[in-house]
């Protein structure tokens, strides 16, 4: 027996016989049937949700006449006049600036609060753990906007109302409870024999947090990221009743100004509601891999 005879034998033994590797790929005509419906349904749903974002694309490099002569045909003479209009004489720089600024700052704070309160919550067990998990969880049972009231004489009382810094924090605390509620429960996945190996390796608990844990919670991180930034970004009551400058306004906000003024300049409007839809869409498409991720965790177990 040669050389090349014996380290064939492991390969030879460790593959699957053919007959195994057929089976495993034949299915079923009833599977073959459910997997072609499932993926009817879920294209057909695709496109009643795309359509409306195709047609305001293409209507938003129409002039307004072709708007209005028909709402559904293609652009003669594509032209980016209306964004220019949205952009500049709507004041659009300005509310994508403050948009960007309290979505961005809340979930950053939202999601710096959360991480070691989730990680205290999900590694440990101590009196009154469950007092405080209990107590985030009745955070998700309140909505928010039932003590408009007390938070709009709160901001006053601290000198933040009409102030973009006071609508950061209050959506920053609101989104608190799902945060932790979402990474405390990925915390509590991670096996134990991490922290053992990184204490073994002299890591203190600041250094097992930072560089081992919370790498490791990137999916959970990411869900909160989207899933906090969506409705943040989208927002129209907590900047209409808190903010009263106009320079200060959110997208939200903006937009409904822009409808008033522009409401028979079809383009521009089209125009204004793809510049408010764009950077969500950036968004999905960076993070789709991670949200994945993370709402699929532990499916495989």
């Amino acid at each position: 027996m040669t050389t090349a005879d014996v380290l064939a034998e492991p390969a030879i033994a460790m593959a699957p016989p053919r007959t195994a590797r057929r089976s495993s790929r034949r299915r079923t005509p009833r599977e073959r049937i459910v997997k072609v419906l499932a993926a009817l349904v879920l294209w057909s749903y695709a496109a009643v949700a795309i359509a409306p974002l195709i047609v305001m694309v293409i209507d938003s490099l129409r002039s307004n006449t072709e708007v209005l002569s028909d709402p559904l045909g293609l652009p003669n003479s594509p032209s980016l006049s209306a964004y220019s209009t949205a952009w500049t004489q709507a004041s659009f720089a300005t509310y994508m600036a403050n948009s960007a600024m309290v979505t961005i700052g809340a979930v950053l704070l939202d999601v710096g609060v959360s991480l070691p309160a989730a990680y205290a919550l999900g590694r440990y067990t101590f009196r009154g753990s469950g007092v405080f998990t209990a107590y985030f969880l009745s955070g998700l049972m309140l909505p928010i906007r039932l003590g408009i009231v007390p938070i709009f004489y709160l901001l006053g009382s601290l000198n933040l109302s009409d102030s973009r810094l006071g609508l950061v924090l209050i959506y920053a605390a609101s989104g608190v409870p799902f945060s932790v509620f979402v990474m405390s429960a990925f915390f509590r996945t991670l096996p134990r024999e991490l922290e053992e190996a990184a204490r073994i390796d002299g890591a203190g608990e600041f250094r097992i947090f930072a560089q081992v844990m919370v790498p490791l919670v990137k999916p959970a991180i990411a869900t909160v990221v989207v899933f906090r930034f969506v409705p943040l970004w989208n927002d129209f009551f907590f900047p209409l009743v808190l903010l009263r400058t106009t320079t200060k306004y959110t997208l939200p906000v903006g937009l409904t100004q822009f409808f008033g003024e522009y409401q028979t300049n079809w383009s521009a409007l089209f125009a204004g509601l793809v510049i408010t839809t764009l950077p969500l869409v950036i968004l999905f498409l960076i993070a789709t891999k991670q949200i994945v991720a993370g709402l699929t965790a532990g499916m495989g177990k």
